[in-house]
């Protein structure tokens, strides 16, 4: 598949993904949005009948109050007109009841200036029309019931609040009415005067959720000065908010679990691609380097099998030689490629002894001095090191510096002389060591790219620069496999500086 279409269908797949999650997650804020408006609707409605009833209790006992004091007052009055009617009734008969005697009485002989009504009729409605009856009674109930609810009000208002409201009724009202709005969460509140005074507080009060706080005024129609003010608030408010919306958290957990399984999938797709481009590069590289050595050994048997040649020892010798040189050029490639495999499957074993860093720098760089030097360049010497001493596989660490100061040579300017920089120095437990060049540099892009297995900077079809493109991987396995540190720096055109960072043995 093209990496045009592999990435087509993982923008399309990714951006599908995301939808999804966004569209769970606005889903979920909207049901918990439209939880917190029913929540506190129904905490207001329950506050504002608690408020009632708080008002309606007190009503009616100021009614009761009212209404048993009325009954005494007309008890009296009774007496009083029963008393007056004693002269107007026949002798000689017992009455039972003043509606009784009151039925026996004769109006034409009542003065006028007496008025006396009971439930039924009064003296005073006979000559009366209905509608008038109607009406005075309408009007002289309705002003009566003005003023027992004026009296009530101003009354009322008068004492203080703690002495006004039955905080345990006021409790069981609160408990009643937000249970049956479907809300039956803990609670905690506390009444206040207008001015903020707390006059009441319930006796499990936490303040844990305070920061949503439910308000109502507790007798509006009082003055305001009068009037108090209830607080309540719920402490698990949360949890009952979001206990709807847990069971959309394992949709969004395996949309989460599903996006980050595909990012990684695409991930290894595209890794995968990239090795077996890196791969099939290597098999190129591969093929042209064991092609050399190949056609050396083939062309020398050819003249050792020629039967028109002359043998003669010199010749044989030279032919010798050119298989030996290629046979040793063909083991060097076989065995790098094997101690890549070897490092993959952990089985490197180590033979490892105290070393000068010093020193070993100094015998590779003496190697590689007629090959330098053979470019019009030179190799110079820094060592700043006092602590050089390592524990570190000879062969194996001599191969690191081998391969870098091999790279430097291979890689430097076209036609230019190639000068090498070693230097060594000291840094709290550690020992570094640099190997500098002025070469070609390698550009940013491949930077992160170079220790990779197989991997090459591209050169085109060009194959002036021998290799598989292990080198560098081997480099970083060893040196880690060594508790070591390597880091490059490089600008293209200018040269590049490898660092390696190792801890020293301690005197």
């Amino acid at each position: 598949m093209k990496q045009k279409t592999i990435w087509i269908v993982s923008t399309i797949m990714g951006l599908s993904f995301l939808a999804l999650l966004f569209l769970q997650i606005r889903y979920i804020s909207e049901m918990v949005s439209m939880k917190k408006e029913q929540f506190d609707e129904s905490v207001n409605r329950s506050l504002n009948q608690a408020s009632r009833n708080l008002e309606l209790n007190e009503t009616l006992r100021f009614l009761e109050k009212d209404v048993n004091a009325a009954a005494r007052r007309r008890m009296a009055s009774d007496t009083v007109v029963a008393s007056a009617l004693d002269p107007y009734l026949p002798h000689g008969k017992g009455y039972s009841s003043f509606e009784t005697k009151l039925s026996e009485v004769n109006p034409a002989s009542v003065p006028k200036l007496l008025i006396v009504r009971n439930d039924k009729s009064t003296l005073s409605q006979a000559s009366k029309s209905m509608k008038e009856i109607v009406r005075n009674r309408y009007v002289y109930q309705k002003a009566l019931l003005n003023e027992v609810v004026m009296n009530i009000l101003y009354s009322a208002s008068d004492k203080p609040l703690e002495e006004r409201v039955n905080f345990k009724l006021l409790d069981h009202d609160l408990k009643a009415e937000l249970q049956n709005n479907g809300i039956s969460i803990p609670y905690h509140f506390t009444v206040t005067t207008r001015e903020g005074r707390e006059v009441y507080r319930c006796p499990d009060y936490d303040d844990n959720g305070e920061e949503y706080t439910y308000e109502q005024v507790l007798y509006r129609n009082d003055p305001a000065n009068r009037t108090g003010i209830v607080k309540i608030h719920f402490p698990q408010m949360n949890n009952y908010i979001f206990s709807s919306i847990r069971f959309m958290i394992p949709a969004i957990v395996f949309t989460v679990i599903l996006l980050i399984t595909f990012v990684f999938t695409i991930f290894v797709v595209f890794r995968q691609k990239r090795l077996s481009e890196i791969k099939n590069d290597f098999i190129n590289n591969m093929t042209h380097e064991l092609k050399t050595p190949i056609s050396s050994i083939s062309l020398a048997a050819q003249m050792l099998n020629d039967d028109s040649l002359t043998k003669s020892p010199a010749m044989l010798k030279r032919v010798g030689g050119a298989i030996q040189e290629e046979s040793k050029r063909l083991r060097f490639l076989v065995e790098k490629v094997l101690q890549m495999s070897m490092f993959d499957k952990h089985d490197a074993i180590f033979k490892k002894k105290e070393l000068d860093l010093n020193e070993l720098l100094e015998n590779v760089a003496h190697t590689f001095n007629l090959r330098v030097e053979h470019t019009g360049g030179n190799i110079q010497m820094e060592v700043g090191a006092v602590d050089s001493a390592i524990y570190v596989d000879e062969m194996h660490f001599t191969n690191v510096v081998f391969n870098l100061i091999d790279n430097a040579v291979k890689y430097r300017k076209p036609d230019q002389p190639v000068n090498l920089l070693l230097s060594t120095w000291n840094e709290g437990d550690r020992v570094l060591f640099s190997v500098q060049d002025d070469g070609q540099g390698i550009k940013k892009e491949n930077l992160k790219k170079i220790f990779d297995k197989f991997y090459r900077v591209h050169t085109g079809n060009v194959h002036d620069v021998k290799g598989f493109g292990l080198g560098l991987a081997y480099v970083k396995n060893i040196v880690s496999l060594h508790k070591g540190v390597i880091k490059v720096e490089s600008e293209y055109g200018k040269g590049t500086k490898f660092t390696i960072s190792l801890p020293f043995i301690k005197s």
